[in-house]
């Protein structure tokens, strides 16, 4: 008994320190940012529009076309990939060709490096649908981007809902759509959630697809057809291109703050919805 307990004290200790491990690489990440980036951060560095060399100026325009493509981005890929999920989980026979088709390719597609993404997006939207760089080709092409994540997700978290929900649902008279609606969805949205704030990460991180659809513009976006630069693209143009470190660190510290800010509010919401279905 007691070589058994200092057994699970050990395999104890080990998980726990894996777990703060991964803790303490994202408090170095964010602490080195900080250190290195607060100096620029500041009311005017937030409001105001960079300057054509971006040595002064603030970042306010690359806030707004982050915000804005991540938004457009979302409002696509959201819906098709939820209801991709649903058909594939509660409508799709489990063995059908269609079903195993959707999902070699959402498997496939997830595993595509960004790059492709952007100039399959640069060749399509841009030049072939003439749309130039703009907010909808970049939108377009994150949307394909993060549609496997928000597919794959929502399948897993409509899959973990007990059968016996179903079942019930359906003996009570339900149609298939109610218990979707009204049974699996509010179940299943906490791990639907999950995968949007994950998508949201990987929209907002991303640069080569953006360079190549939305282009790197320092005006302020208003329309979907206009050009723009978002804060990942403005991060890595000053840094490669050695501008200025302290306003690189500043944009990457403001960066994460902007994506705990819409993971909180994801949550947020999540958390009320979830008490409002109760």
């Amino acid at each position: 008994m007691a070589k058994n307990k200092w057994y699970d004290r050990m395999i104890t200790a080990a998980f726990w320190s894996a777990g703060l491990f991964i803790v303490l690489i994202l408090a170095s990440i964010i602490a080195y940012i900080a250190v290195k980036g607060i100096s620029a951060i500041s009311l005017d560095f937030i409001l105001q529009p960079p300057s054509r060399a971006g040595r002064a100026g603030g970042i306010s325009t690359t806030i707004v076309s982050t915000v804005y493509l991540t938004l457009m981005s979302l409002l696509i890929a959201v819906p098709v990939g939820v209801g991709s999920a649903i058909y594939l989980q509660e409508y799709a026979h489990s063995q059908s060709r269609f079903g195993r088709l959707v999902n070699l390719i959402a498997e496939t597609l997830a595993g595509i490096p960004s790059i492709v993404f952007g100039l399959f997006g640069f060749v399509f939207f841009v030049v072939f649908l003439d749309l130039g760089w703009s907010i909808l080709s970049g939108s377009l092409t994150l949307a394909i981007m993060i549609l496997p994540t928000i597919t794959r997700t929502a399948q897993e978290a409509i899959l973990a809902v007990a059968h016996e929900y179903r079942e019930n649902s359906l003996a009570l008279g339900a149609s298939r759509w109610q218990t979707v609606s009204r049974v699996i969805l509010p179940s299943a949205l906490p791990g639907i959630v999950t995968g949007i704030i994950l998508s949201i990460g990987r929209a907002v991180g991303e640069t080569a697809a953006i360079i190549l659809t939305a282009g790197s513009s320092l005006g302020m976006p208003i329309a979907p057809s206009d050009p723009a630069r978002t804060m990942a693209v403005h991060l890595y143009l000053m840094a490669m291109e050695g501008i200025s470190a302290e306003r690189a660190f500043g944009t990457a510290l403001l960066l994460v703050i902007l994506i705990v800010i819409i993971n909180y509010l994801a949550n947020l919401s999540l958390k009320r919805f979830s008490q409002a279905v109760r």
